[in-house]
């Protein structure tokens, strides 16, 4: 069937129109950030340590080498960084087999932007078996590219993942919005030259240029994106 309506986001004479839309997948689209912690709480609970909450703020949003990494050196655990990726991965995906909440508005704005056609992209420090488990919830026909942690050289909060997945769209960075919930993705996203909306999860993100702070994605729509790209 063709659909018959108009896609959004052609380039205008000043080049100031949306091209495409990269999206975080964590807190931000799935409503899973809790459930990274829970399985970190009780990896670690059964090597014999307990995790402080407040180490919750610095692994949130991290590639797994940094939060596994530093969960290791804060409890001083006697396991392989290795071994650790492969016990949280696991206690992750049997929490999102029994149920993968999504985010507040997030299935309203995935159906609006495959509707009028707009390039978009699933960014993701999360590994590519977790993201492949994932789209089962997301849809992966919503997604042109999805990009995952563990197949790039360096992922956030470089801004690596966000300039491979605009080139996969062939799209200009500079004419991308990124939608991200944690201040590691939002400098990653900012250090590739994207227009970031930011909608804090665990920890809060303060306003800044070519950044828009919202509490939920039910405040984002297509023009309020289109919107971002005005000079």
């Amino acid at each position: 069937m063709t659909s018959t309506v108009p896609a959004l986001g052609t380039r205008t004479a000043e080049g100031s129109a949306l091209q495409a839309v990269l999206l975080d997948m964590d807190g931000t689209l799935v409503d899973t950030e809790g459930f990274w912690w829970d399985a970190e709480v009780t990896v670690f609970a059964a090597l014999g340590h307990t995790l402080d909450e407040a180490w919750r703020h610095v692994v949130v949003g991290g590639p797994m080498t940094r939060s596994a990494g530093f969960l290791i050196e804060a409890t001083g655990a006697d396991i392989t960084l290795a071994e650790l990726t492969v016990l949280l991965n696991d206690g992750f995906e049997q929490r999102i087999s029994q149920s993968l909440p999504l985010m507040p508005g997030a299935a309203r704005l995935l159906a609006e932007l495959a509707a009028h056609r707009v390039p978009t992209a699933l960014v993701s420090a999360s590994h590519r078996r977790i993201i492949d488990r994932v789209l089962h919830s997301l849809g992966r026909q919503n997604f042109r590219l999805t990009v995952a942690g563990d197949e790039v050289e360096r992922t956030k909060p470089y801004p690596d993942p966000y300039l491979v997945a605009a080139a996969g769209l062939d799209a200009d960075p500079r004419r991308c919005a990124v939608i991200e919930d944690t201040a590691t993705g939002v400098a990653a996203a900012e250090a590739a030259g994207c227009h970031v909306v930011a909608v804090p999860s665990v920890a809060p993100i303060e306003a800044a240029p070519r950044r828009t702070v919202v509490r939920s994605l039910e405040h984002v729509n297509l023009p309020f994106l289109h919107g971002l790209m005005t000079p």
